[in-house]
């Protein structure tokens, strides 16, 4: 089956993660980055919205996870957004997640977690 690639580029978040002290009392900004490649089931009709994966939903997926609550870990975080997108697109077959912190060190522009994962493919 044909698909289609949605991407996202370090889209923008203050997010509640990390173990260290001043990580557990206020937010701090991480970068999302994310590929979908998605089933592409019916041909498209510039008119209709319904006639693909409408990537707004994807956004506010990916936002209200990573903002719903604290994390410790940014490997936890890219696991959360994999489960959670599987879970409600069922149209998505493979996805790339990067998450990372942008401030976390001085001497490099960010540090973070990449996964890949397709559909009915184990997580560990």
């Amino acid at each position: 089956m044909a698909t289609r690639r949605i991407i996202f580029e370090q889209l923008a978040l203050d997010a509640r993660i990390g173990i260290l002290e001043h990580e557990l009392r206020a937010t701090q900004p991480i970068h999302v980055d994310a590929e979908f490649d998605v089933d592409v089931a019916q041909q498209v009709c510039d008119t209709d919205i319904h006639t693909v994966l409408d990537y707004r939903q994807l956004r506010a997926a990916i936002v209200d996870e990573c903002t719903r609550r604290h994390v410790h870990l940014l490997e936890t975080l890219t696991e959360q957004i994999v489960e959670r997108i599987f879970r409600e697109f069922p149209d998505v077959r493979t996805m790339r997640i990067r998450v990372s912190k942008p401030l976390a060190f001085s001497d490099c522009a960010a540090v973070g977690i990449e996964v890949q994962r397709s559909r009915n493919e184990p997580s560990n």
